[in-house]
């Protein structure tokens, strides 16, 4: 079994689209798959109770199939930081009963594991516990979705900075184009994404697994399997 923390420069850095495409990935190879997705904020309610895009996606991805409280515990309807959604729902999430539940979960002993955070690296649990205290609790070494856009350089330096000042390895790195204006057809441009891709391969300490394009809005299934094309797994894998 190989497990790992799939985490993101800040939110919407596209960790979703690239851990199901890690995913899907994997069972192209006939291996067997969980994706798990902690706590989820921005839910929508449907009859079966509430259910986020997010865990959906990754739940799709699953093999042999599971049921959707499997991949996502606690699932809030504001699209707000978790800590906020939970207190807003009356709930108190805490990194050991989240611990107990991820180590059930991994114990099924699937050939690939992925827990997806919630936002970026530092974002808050409860008044005292941030999640990545779930990735230190886990021990996992992570993967980093980088958002391509103004600033991803220094977040992503800080991030992988943060992830090993916590003790944790960062086995690799994924660029994701999640701006409709970063195109890049002019040539200038084209060499400027060239320029920050490169200074991204210089300065994080991890390999590329990497850059999914920004893809056409759609079923969940068909992004997975086309941002599987752009992906390598981590070593090991």
């Amino acid at each position: 079994m190989s497990a790992y923390f799939v985490t993101g420069t800040d939110t919407d850095a596209g960790k979703t689209l690239v851990a199901s495409g890690l995913l899907a990935l994997a069972r192209r190879r006939g291996l067997t798959t969980l994706g798990l997705k902690p706590v989820a904020s921005g839910s929508e309610a449907t009859p079966e109770g509430l259910r986020n895009a997010d865990a959906l996606a990754l739940q799709a991805q699953c093999h042999p199939a599971v049921g959707y409280e499997r991949v996502n515990p606690h699932a809030f309807a504001p699209a707000i930081a978790p800590h906020l959604a939970a207190r807003r729902a009356g709930a108190h999430l805490t990194l050991e009963k989240l611990a107990v539940w991820a180590r059930e979960e991994m114990d099924t002993g699937r050939d690939l594991i992925l827990v997806e955070g919630a936002g970026g690296w530092r974002v808050p649990l409860n008044e005292r516990e941030d999640l990545a205290g779930l990735a230190v609790a886990l021990r996992l070494p992570v993967i980093l979705v980088v958002g391509l856009r103004l600033g991803c350089i220094s977040h992503a330096r800080l991030t992988a900075e943060a992830i090993r000042a916590d003790g944790l390895h960062l086995a690799g790195w994924v660029g994701s184009l999640v701006e409709p204006g970063l195109a890049f057809d002019a040539a200038a441009d084209e060499a400027l994404y060239r320029d920050n891709l490169a200074t991204l391969e210089a300065t994080l300490p991890a390999p590329c697994l990497g850059v999914v394009p920004r893809l056409p809005t759609g079923d969940p299934r068909a992004m997975a399997a086309a941002a599987a094309d752009h992906l390598v797994l981590p070593d090991g894998d």
